[in-house]
Parts: C-alpha cells; structure tokens; sequence
C-alpha cells in the first residue's frame, strides 16, 4: 500500500491546488453544463461504494437505471477495484469517483478529496428538513467547522435474523415479537447450540464487542482526547456480556483463531439459528441466493438489547452519498444526489429492502415490496424502538480497531475481562500516540 504522504502528492499532481471548499458557479461547475441544461453532451459520472455493503443489482435498481431515466444524458458507472484495494491507491491510480457511497468519511477525508456541500446546497435550494434527524445528526457531527460532508441515502437498521427450520429441529418457541433482553437471547442460545448427527448447529452469533458496543453506541476513543474508552462502565458492561456470550458450551467457533461465525453459515450452511446484524448485511446477498434458488426458512424479530435499554435498538449505520473534490461534473452529480433523496427514489429504494433516510411513514408500508426473500416476513419488527445515532467515528478509530479484535480473541481463549480490558487500552492508546507523532 502506498503512503499517505505519497498517495496525496499524486492526487495534487493530478488535480492541482485543493481547496477547503469550492463555491459553484452559475450553472456550471468543474467545466460542465448542469444535468437539466439543454446540451445533449453525455456525462459519465463514476460511482464507489466504499465500505458499505451494496450490491450490482442494489446499484443497478437503486440508482442507476432511475437515475438514468430522469437524467437521459448521465450515465453511472461503478468503480469496482480489486479486493482490498486500499482509498488512497485508487485515486492515486487516477481513478476518481464522482460520487462515493459510504459510511465513514474519515478516508476521504484525509485525503482532502471530499467536498463541503454547502454551497450546493444551497444553489440547489435541497431541503434538509426533509433527512431523518438522527442521521443527519451523525452527518454533521462528523465536520468540525459547520461543513456538511455527505447526505444520508438510508438508514442501515439492526434486527435479528433467524432460522425458522433450526426452531423447528429442536423444538424451540421461535423469537417474540417483542424486544428481548441479550439475557433471554442467551437463553434461547443455549437450548440451540448443539451437535446433531455430527453437524453443528450455532445459537447466536453477536459479532463480539463490536455487535454489543452497538446497542449503546459506543465510541472506542474519546473524540477529544483520542484516549481509549474501554475502561469506561459502559465499555465494561459490554465485554461482560461478550464474555457471557462466549462461555455459552459451543459458541465459539472450532478455529481458535476466530471468535465469529459469520453469515455464510447463516445464509448458505444454515445451521446458525440467529444473527442480530445490518439489514444491508443480509438482505441483499440473500436476495441473491433467492434468485438462484437457494432458500433460507427465515424470519425477523427486533435486535435485543439491554434490560435498561429496551424501546431502542442499536446504532444505524448512516449510508451517504458524497462527492469528490477531484469531480469534473459537480453540477451533474450533485443534482444526482438531490434525485436520490426524492420521494421517487426513496421509495424504489424502500421497495427493494433499505430503510429510508427522509421522514416519510408511508414508506416504511412499502418496505421490502419488490425484494423476493422479504415476502411474507415480518416487516413491521424492523421499525419497532428507536435507532440509535452512530457514534462519531474519530479520524484513527479505524487504525485502533484491530487491538478490539484482539480484545475478542483475548476473550474467547478465556483471559478474564479487566485483564483484557487493560491491554487493549493501553495498546489503543500507545497506537494513537504514535499515529499522532507521525501525522
């Protein structure tokens, strides 16, 4: 992977001076005509999702063929670049997106390759009252001088995902319509992790700290100090109930060197009989695997959380869409933007299994309406309690990610919670003293 230092002198190569913010002009900015001008020029805009999970037929419904259809001279193109691909190889390669779909702004942001919407929004006259304010919120939380960095395009929501035929086998009542406690998910989890002619069958599958932080939407490091936040009571309770998860007989994967099972047992081996995870995680590749005819007896209930803190549900992920500073058709892809957070496609986009970023109930009605695998399953359980906002994800959050990771596997070979808890903090911020001294 090429350095930072490295990977930004060849974009400013590329583009010239970048500027904090760069105020459109009439009509025109990056040297094009407007989308809804009269000229007939085609106007290829690229397109990157960059983390979040969305899929080519997610893509190709949600955004480029109505996109397409209201603009007759833009066409989107998707940037696929190989598999961990790192942001900053891609654009010193020269392939630079016009629009990013994303949920952490952080890498774009240090590259100085994101632009400050303002002024086109107000050029465009867009209306903000429109967006869900607890993803508008995350948005602006994110700048640190009133810029507003992206636009929520959905609300990715937790729920829990389980296996009906797993319920069936062993003759368990299936998840309630109400909000359990993570206690009587354990519950349920223990009458359901077994071996059964030897195959395994896995009760629950939480994703570890990283799954249980989310009911209370914790940050790993102070947004001020940059100092860890795991010897915080909060932090505590969640590697307790981690723990707990763990030591449940037949949790933990066989690999000692993995603490998840992940969805492809879920989804494809079908012998995990819940999965508390995204919508976008699951609904999309399960889609997929409908359409080829491979079915999943599966089910929705609401995502537990805490006795204390029933009547909400975790963090939503905010899915935005931004623009790069580096873009030649400002005018063309922020308009695109704008017909993204329509009524229009807002509702294409609920049909097909997102959950809305603008404040419209009737949507939540239509939700899942053209999505195969969502037929007949309980739609309603995915809007009961409130989500939480995202925590603000500090700019080295990601870079200190992979002492919690450890922390997990600290965990799952037995190491008691504070002894854990110590050495990933103090990890966590030796790496955080060190990134700074390197900045």
């Amino acid at each position: 992977m090429k350095t930072f230092v490295s990977s930004l002198a060849v974009l400013l190569a590329l583009t010239g001076p970048l500027t904090a913010c760069s105020k459109p002009e009439a009509g025109s900015a990056g040297g094009t005509d407007a989308a809804g001008s009269g000229s007939s020029d085609i106007v290829t805009l690229k397109f990157l999702s960059n983390g979040p999970t969305f899929t080519n037929t997610e893509f190709k419904n949600q955004i480029q063929l109505p996109v397409q259809q209201k603009f007759p001279r833009i066409r989107i193109e998707r940037i696929e670049p190989p598999a961990g691909t790192a942001i900053q190889e891609l654009f010193s390669s020269g392939t630079i997106p016009d629009i990013v779909f994303a949920s952490n702004y952080n890498p774009l942001k240090k590259l100085k390759a994101i632009e400050d919407l303002r002024p086109w929004i107000e050029k465009y006259h867009f209306d903000e009252s429109r967006i869900k304010p607890h993803l508008y919120g995350y948005v602006k939380a994110a700048a640190e001088h009133g810029e507003i960095y992206a636009i929520p395009y959905n609300s990715n929501q937790h729920i829990l995902y389980y296996n009906k035929d797993v319920f069936d086998k062993f003759g368990v009542p299936y998840p309630p319509d109400e909000q359990m406690t993570w206690e009587q998910t354990f519950e349920l989890a223990r009458k359901l992790t077994r071996t059964e002619n030897g195959v395994d069958y896995i009760g629950l599958d939480v994703e570890g700290l990283t799954g249980f932080s989310k009911s209370l939407a914790l940050p790993i490091l102070d947004p001020q100090t940059g100092r860890s936040l795991l010897t915080s009571p909060e932090w505590l309770r969640v590697f307790n109930a981690t723990k707990e998860s763990f030591d449940i007989p037949g949790f933990l994967p066989k690999d000692k060197t993995k603490y998840l099972h992940g969805r492809d047992v879920f989804m494809k081996d079908r012998t995990m009989a819940m999965r508390p995870a995204w919508l976008a995680n699951m609904v999309g590749p399960m889609e997929e695997l409908h359409q080829q005819g491979i079915e999943v007896n599966w089910d929705i209930a609401p995502v537990p959380n805490f006795g204390d803190q029933l009547g909400k549900t975790r963090e939503a992920q905010v899915h935005s869409v931004l623009m790069t500073q580096q873009s030649k058709h400002k005018d063309e892809a922020f308009q695109v933007i704008q017909y993204l957070l329509s009524d229009e496609v807002q509702r294409i986009i609920a049909r097909n299994g997102r959950v809305p970023a603008i404040i419209n109930k009737e949507l939540e009605k239509e939700y899942g309406a053209d999505v195969g695998v969502l037929k007949g399953k309980k739609i309603e359980n995915i809007f009961k309690g409130q989500p939480l906002q995202d925590h603000t994800i500090h700019e080295f959050e990601g870079d200190v990610g992979k002492f919690v990771t450890e922390a997990n596997l600290d965990l799952a070979k037995g190491i008691d919670v504070n002894t854990a808890i110590r050495k990933a903090s103090e990890a966590i911020d030796k790496e955080v003293e060190r990134l700074r001294k390197n900045q």
